[in-house]
């Protein structure tokens, strides 16, 4: 190299260098001036008692087995029974609220003083998932005893969902017995199958209610709760109020064979078609994308994080392909920026010797907003790309859910009560991976949010549709005053 060359050499690496320093010196101003946009909470009254036992009435609501599978369609025994005992536990509920029964779900309507304002809606759903056969001697207590012991209020639907009904019905009983009217119309609404889709349940409810002309400010099911440790590096508890949901649709995979002897086999059997194209689904997942809901929940807990995950959020613009692979190396945050992909079923063959006529995989994808099930369904035949397997969709399905706003009456409305009961708590906006009924509402509304105000650890979040299921007296109570303050404040 001559000395022009050189020269030019040096001048290109010192301009890069000032570059990266450039950048790294942008960058890390940004990084200091990124700050947390929580709203501050209101002044407000003392947080409202709640007496001493009423634990109990979670606990007896979970001694009825109202038991949602695909086979069973329900326990409409357990669940007539369950809303016997509810008219029985909270009197002045089912005396003043214009209770109505649809089909096995419940619906009631507290009529507020300010009829010029849109009514809200608070939701929870009856029915429970099954306890794995099998796994009934690995609980602590027995599924259905209702016990409550050591703090804790044990059984199936302690968290998932009943713990939320019961303690918005406890709220409305005591606000009810100091002679509290809300400004604002609030309705309840309780459905019986949400666990295998609402369909007779919540559906039918909120059918009922757009047959009225009914219209929420805001819709509030369950969802996110109060999780300390869910965020690495940050101290505080977060809780989580969903915004948005995934949307789901299984897929199946279907290959035929002639069948045969095993002695004389083809390359692949039809086993060996299906399971390939699997294989192949599960290496080629679909892609990485920061969807509006994440995006708004970073932007709550970064301010809150170590310096380095700090610097990579206050400066999504530039750092987002760095920031997505690291949200994807763990299966709880790879879910939340991208459609995912799971091999949940496969079947056939009939004996070891003989070749299968038949074989068959589902594959369930849990939808990204933004994505569609048309756009799985492609992305399927896309990456099987094998004529001899059959790609189609299982009956049940939905589109992920629209995003509500976070700028809203109603995610102010949540976000202050919980503010005023969990102080210490920091509220993130976030995007539900499972379903919940709140999607059945959708059209009644511009501002659909799913929050349940239980403190829990990471740990807790696994006993939910797990073994030994429960939820702590104190967070019990706390709930319960959530929901007063939050109808108090509307």
């Amino acid at each position: 190299m001559d000395e022009p060359d050189r020269s030019r050499g040096h001048r290109s690496r010192n301009l890069a260098i000032g570059l990266l320093l450039g950048a790294l010196l942008i960058g890390g101003t940004r990084t200091l001036l990124f700050r947390g946009n929580e709203a501050a909470a209101l002044a407000a009254p003392p947080i409202p008692a709640v007496p001493a036992g009423a634990e109990e009435h979670l606990a007896a609501a979970l001694r009825f087995a109202t038991v949602s599978d695909a086979s069973a369609k329900g326990s409409p025994e357990a669940l007539g029974a369950l809303v016997d005992h509810l008219e029985r536990t909270f009197p002045r509920v089912f005396a003043g609220l214009a209770p109505r029964r649809v089909g096995a779900s419940l619906r009631c309507t507290w009529t507020g003083t300010d009829s010029s304002l849109p009514p809200a809606l608070l939701m929870g759903h009856l029915d429970v998932v099954p306890v794995e056969p099998g796994t009934e001697g690995a609980w602590e207590h027995p599924p259905f005893a209702g016990l409550v012991t050591d703090g804790f209020v044990h059984g199936r639907g302690a968290l998932d969902d009943k713990g939320s009904v019961i303690a918005i019905l406890e709220a409305v009983e005591l606000l009810l017995a100091e002679g509290f009217v809300p400004r604002r119309t609030l309705h309840l609404a309780f459905g019986h199958d949400e666990e295998i889709g609402g369909n007779d349940g919540a559906k039918a409810v909120a059918a009922g209610l757009a047959a009225e002309g009914t219209r929420f400010a805001w819709v509030l099911d369950e969802g996110g709760m109060i999780v300390r440790g869910a965020v690495p590096g940050v101290e505080r508890p977060v809780a989580f109020v969903g915004i948005a949901e995934k949307g789901y649709v299984s897929v199946s995979l279907e290959a035929t064979a002639a069948g045969g002897h095993s002695s004389m086999p083809p390359d692949q059997t039809a086993i060996g078609i299906v399971a390939a194209a699997a294989a192949r689904l599960e290496e080629s997942p679909m892609p990485l994308r920061l969807s509006e809901p994440t995006y708004a929940m970073l932007q709550r807990v970064g301010p809150e994080m170590p310096f380095g995950s700090r610097f990579a959020v206050a400066n999504v613009e530039i750092l987002e392909p760095l920031l997505l692979r690291s949200l994807a190396a763990q299966p709880k945050t790879n879910a939340s920026v991208r459609t995912t992909t799971a091999v949940t079923m496969i079947e056939g063959g009939t004996k070891d010797n003989v070749l299968p006529a038949k074989a068959r995989a589902v594959v369930n994808f849990r939808i990204l907003p933004g994505d569609t099930v048309a756009t799985v369904l492609a992305h399927v035949r896309d990456v099987v790309d094998d004529e001899r397997v059959q790609v189609e969709a299982l009956p049940w399905m939905k589109e992920p859910s629209r995003v509500s706003p976070v700028h809203s009456e109603g995610f102010r409305a949540v976000e202050q009560a919980i503010r005023q009961v969990f102080p210490e708590a920091l509220v993130a906006p976030y995007l539900v991976l499972g379903a919940t009924d709140a999607h059945h509402y959708e059209g009644l509304t511009e501002g659909a949010y799913r929050f349940a105000p239980f403190e829990v650890t990471t740990s807790d979040l696994d006993r939910i549709h797990g073994t030994n299921e429960r939820v702590s007296v104190a967070s019990y109570a706390k709930a319960v005053s959530f929901y007063m303050t939050l109808m108090k404040g509307n």
